[in-house]
């Protein structure tokens, strides 16, 4: 089952797909609309059949927005335009919205915003998870629907509401460990450019903005809202000084020891589709005896540049003891670090 975000153009989109037959249904005008952007990027997401099972367009406004009451003030605003996904079990939404978020970071705009019916229930759930609210509502010949508002400037102090802002004052920061095999499955868009970016499978962990780690280290040792550099250990043994790179930044959300959970179901229900073990894997885990620790995590970025293990020794000034693992990080630590990752500055809210 597809999930890649597939950029194209309407143009080469075949508006005959019967994936589109409940947005005619439901928008006179949507055809007409169509074929007036021919020209106007959109990202598709293709189903096996070659048919379309996602379809998001969206585009940056800045004018006073009009049509909808109460009117929104002029900023510079994300629209997203038109969104359907037809999810079939994986966390393809979740996805999705991640998508909408790198964009209005890239772009960097002060909200996004959707105008959404309330018949879709689901769509508008997902919305305010992520921190989107209703403002207001917007007349059409159509109907009414909701318009839903994200502020990319205030946090609300919720962590997922907030995603993908962070908020670092006060915090603990960590550096964690993960073994290359691991990191490419786990987080896909931070993966290196000596990898395969094909490989990316649909498995709902990779479209997803929460990850869950499993390990034998005390990751209890974290609370929620501390934050955490990953450090993506060497592919070659004795290359780690080049080879080993810090390469994203986390929100944690919980921590658990393997005591937390009563049984290995519970504990697979809990991890299954954000980790990136199977089932089996999780199960032969939870009963093999061995320490257990768990840690759920937002994804908030990945870094556009990544430092290796010499800069950061060199320039972090991280001491080679004691292990690289998890460790405490110390605020200039981590700073720095983002700084070296070029975050977008607008990711720290303190």
């Amino acid at each position: 089952m597809g999930q890649t975000l597939r950029p194209t153009k309407f143009k080469d989109v075949d508006l005959e797909d019967k994936f589109f037959d409940s947005l005619k249904a439901q928008y006179a005008e949507f055809s007409a609309w169509f074929n007036r952007k021919a020209n106007e990027p959109v990202y598709v997401v293709d189903d096996d059949a070659g048919g379309v099972r996602g379809f998001l367009y969206i585009k940056v406004e800045t004018g006073e927005i009009t049509d909808v009451q109460p009117t929104l003030p002029a900023k510079r605003r994300l629209k997203v335009g038109t969104l359907k996904v037809n999810a079939k079990g994986t966390k393809l939404g979740e996805r999705i919205i991640k998508r909408i978020f790198d964009h209005a970071v890239l772009e960097d705009v002060d909200e996004v915003y959707v105008t959404v019916f309330d018949t879709h229930a689901s769509l508008i759930k997902l919305f305010e998870r992520y921190g989107f609210q209703q403002k207001g509502i917007k007349k059409t010949p159509n109907g009414e629907e909701l318009v839903l508002l994200r502020s990319l400037r205030m946090m609300v102090g919720d962590i997922v509401k907030d995603y993908p802002l962070m908020h670092t004052a006060g915090k603990s920061k960590w550096l964690l460990a993960i073994k290359p095999e691991y990191h490419t499955r786990l987080l896909p868009d931070s993966i290196l450019r000596t990898e395969d970016p094909a490989s990316e499978e649909d498995v709902p962990h990779t479209n997803s903005i929460h990850k869950v780690y499993i390990a034998g280290l005390v990751l209890t040792r974290m609370k929620r809202g501390d934050l955490i550099v990953f450090y993506r250990t060497t592919d070659k043994p004795g290359h780690a000084w080049f080879r080993s790179v810090a390469t994203s930044v986390c929100v944690v959300e919980d921590t658990f020891s393997g005591k937390h959970f009563p049984n290995a179901d519970a504990f697979i229900g809990f991890c299954k589709d954000h980790s990136v073990f199977t089932e089996q894997e999780l199960r032969d885990r939870f009963t093999d005896g061995k320490p257990l620790y768990v840690a759920k995590l937002t994804y908030n970025s990945a870094f556009a540049k990544r430092p290796t293990r010499g800069t950061l020794m060199d320039d972090v000034g991280i001491t080679e003891y004691p292990r690289w693992d998890l460790r405490s990080l110390t605020d200039g630590q981590f700073t720095r670090i983002l700084d070296l990752g070029e975050v977008d500055e607008s990711l720290i809210v303190d």
